[in-house]
């Protein structure tokens, strides 16, 4: 890993998200009224038109548009998303509700993290996010589910857990519902894999 500024043991970090930011104010609220050290120095969204980029914003974070269709080569995909990281000097990547495949470059090899909403390996794979994996927990009669923050390589989901929490699936759970409860665990889950990376 190159040399990172960890000035104030803070964790600097990049955050890749594609929507609401829902993620990306839970770890601004845990930074500010929890004590998490990180520093945010970087929000790269798939889209120039959701909400992620203006919680970015409103808070001094620095962001940038990076979208796929625009970069037919994977590669080059991987440059634009990873070359601002590399400029920010951050110690690692979060995923944050990021819906697109990118490719991790060698020296981002466990240094990019996920957040998924299942206990993987069970109800992961391509097209198994949001309430795809809600639903297919609910179909599949699971009694608990919960999320997983993993390490990303080249497959989804598939590089090594962090952090795991679970929840119960009641016998009255609809997709919203579920997904309410696994959030929960999810705001939790990702301040503590952070805490453990430090």
């Amino acid at each position: 890993m190159p040399e990172t500024d960890m000035s104030e043991s803070k964790l600097p970090i990049a955050v890749f998200l594609s929507g609401s930011g829902r993620t990306l104010a839970n770890l601004i609220r845990h930074r500010d009224e929890h004590g998490l050290p990180i520093d945010i120095r970087l929000v790269i969204s798939s889209r120039d038109d959701v909400r992620g980029l203006e919680i970015a914003k409103d808070d001094g974070i620095p962001t940038r548009c990076v979208r796929k269709r625009d970069h037919r080569d994977p590669f080059e995909h991987a440059r634009e998303m990873f070359d601002p990281c590399r400029d920010a000097e951050v110690a690692y990547v979060v995923m944050a509700g990021y819906l697109n495949h990118v490719l991790i470059p060698n020296d981002f090899e466990n240094r990019v993290i996920n957040i998924h909403p299942s206990l993987l390996p069970s109800f992961g794979g391509a097209g198994m996010y949001g309430h795809f994996v809600h639903d297919a927990v609910l179909k599949r009669g699971v009694k608990i589910s919960g999320c997983t923050v993993h390490f990303v390589d080249n497959e989804y989901d598939n590089g090594p857990i962090i952090v795991q929490r679970s929840c119960p699936v009641k016998p009255d759970d609809d997709a919203d519902t579920l997904a309410a409860r696994v959030f929960e665990q999810e705001c939790l889950a990702l301040p503590e894999a952070l805490r453990t990376l430090l």
